[in-house]
């Protein structure tokens, strides 16, 4: 018997443990599971099968929705079993978001893990990484995930976010923890971070290696949508959301450390423009901001300068331990813009720093920037 894969390749929100069956009558037996292959599925070497049962198609395709798979549709062969099949090699380890074309209308394959990103469900498949076990299911202890429902005092809308508890939490009953406020990136929700980003599998093991703190991490969703002023790039008041309803619920319900050394916040893409513009607005909030695979350039948004923060607030500069940037080397416009970035930051006398590696703007990149910044942060809390 093979291998069985880890848990954390194929888990998705509408199944942990994928089984990849179909139910089909028995004569007079009723109904019975046969085995089905897999919609997508990769090895080590990065050998890359896509299936798709179409027995009418005339067409079958994938392709990725850009980034390391890029957006080339690759045709699939049609079997005599109508099952359409194709590999590709020397795909790079990693988070890759996929489509299925049927006769050029793009569809999901129910025999593929499913995700939610680019504000749709997308099939997607997960190559393992031979030298990098930090984001799957070891043996080690584990952390705890809740739900928090609350409602927006600005929209009135309920809302939801997602809080891991460290391994420790409900042993040490008097033990209080440092807070790390993550967020998603546009298109996505609150879950994403634990679906596709593995946070709570790259926080536990970390933990058991002593390579950060335990702490609790705070995942929101970003859309506190005020629909009579819809087009925002930044969808709604989030600042208001996080720090006048969501952070003091979580001080209220969890044993938080509520000083600033002991509070981070981050996030990627849409989400770093969140947390960079949250931490100006409130110098002196946060001790750790991130910002992964985003930069402080005005593009879109705007409800604070940045540059004026970091440049005359000297409480920002004072509280502040670490300003963090990442960012995935193919990713050109966002790579020519954080050299600068660091630059007046440090001119600033802003506490910064900076991590890289290849990739480009998707969850392989993000994955990595944040196991980096966890253990960077709250050293002195």
């Amino acid at each position: 018997m093979d291998k069985p894969i880890n848990i954390a390749y194929e888990s998705h929100p509408l199944f942990f443990s994928p089984a990849y069956m179909q139910m089909r009558l028995n004569g007079n037996l009723g109904p019975k599971h046969y085995p089905s292959p897999k919609g997508a599925s990769a090895d080590l070497d990065g050998n890359v099968t896509f299936t798709f049962y179409a027995p009418e198609a005339h067409s079958v395709s994938v392709s990725g929705i850009g980034g390391e798979l890029g957006e080339t549709r690759h045709p699939l062969i049609k079997g005599e079993d109508g099952y359409w099949t194709l590999t590709l090699h020397n795909v790079k380890p990693g988070f890759h978001f996929i489509r299925f074309y049927v006769d050029g209308t793009s569809v999901g394959n129910p025999q593929a893990p499913f995700a939610y990103g680019a504000h749709e469900s997308l099939n997607f498949v997960e190559v393992p990484d031979k030298n990098d076990d930090t984001y799957i299911w070891r043996d080690v202890p584990h952390g705890t995930l809740h739900m928090e429902l609350y409602r927006s005092s600005k929209t009135k809308n309920v809302t939801n976010c997602w809080v891991y508890t460290p391994p420790s939490y409900n042993k040490d009953l008097d033990r209080r923890y440092p807070v790390m406020y993550l967020h998603h990136g546009g298109g996505e929700t609150e879950a994403d971070w634990i679906w596709l980003g593995k946070i709570n599998y790259i926080a536990d093991n970390l933990i058991a290696e002593g390579a950060c703190r335990e702490m609790i991490i705070v995942m929101n969703c970003l859309y506190d949508i005020n629909y009579d002023n819809p087009g925002e790039f930044l969808a709604g008041d989030f600042d208001s959301l996080l720090t006048k309803d969501c952070m003091p619920l979580i001080d209220s319900r969890y044993r938080t450390i509520p000083e600033t050394g002991s509070r981070a916040i981050a996030g990627l893409s849409m989400g770093s423009y969140h947390s960079a513009q949250t931490a100006c607005n409130h110098p002196g909030l946060f001790g750790y901001v991130a910002m992964l695979s985003g930069s402080f350039d005005d593009r879109w948004y705007r409800w604070v300068n940045c540059r004026d923060v970091f440049s005359g607030s000297e409480l920002f500069k004072k509280e502040t331990r670490l300003f963090y940037m990442s960012v995935g080397t193919d990713e050109s416009r966002l790579y020519s813009q954080i050299a600068e970035n660091m630059d007046f930051l440090r001119k600033c006398g802003v506490a910064c720093d900076y991590f890289e590696c290849p990739g480009y703007h998707e969850w392989t990149v993000w994955r990595k920037s944040i196991r980096n910044f966890m253990t960077l942060i709250f050293k002195e809390s």
